[in-house]
């Protein structure tokens, strides 16, 4: 995980793997990461609360109402 907290998530929605950037407040990139779904869910629960955005398909439904289960933002 990076030291500097991330505010906003991105989520490249793949069907095995998905890419991931992270930004911090001032909108620096502060981690790029490639993960399957199954990390995802494991690696989102470690990070403070932050705003997720996912492009807008089918799949991100479904992502965005497991979020709103766990309390971040998604959009």
């Amino acid at each position: 995980m990076t030291k500097t907290p991330i505010a906003v998530l991105g989520i490249d929605l793949g069907k095995n793997s998905c890419r991931l950037a992270g930004v911090d407040a001032t909108g620096a990139v502060v981690m790029r990461k490639r993960m399957t779904r199954d990390a995802i869910v494991t690696f989102a629960t470690t990070l403070p609360a932050c705003v997720i955005a996912m492009e807008a398909c089918c799949g991100a439904t479904s992502w965005a109402g497991h979020w709103r289960c766990t309390g971040t933002r998604s959009g």
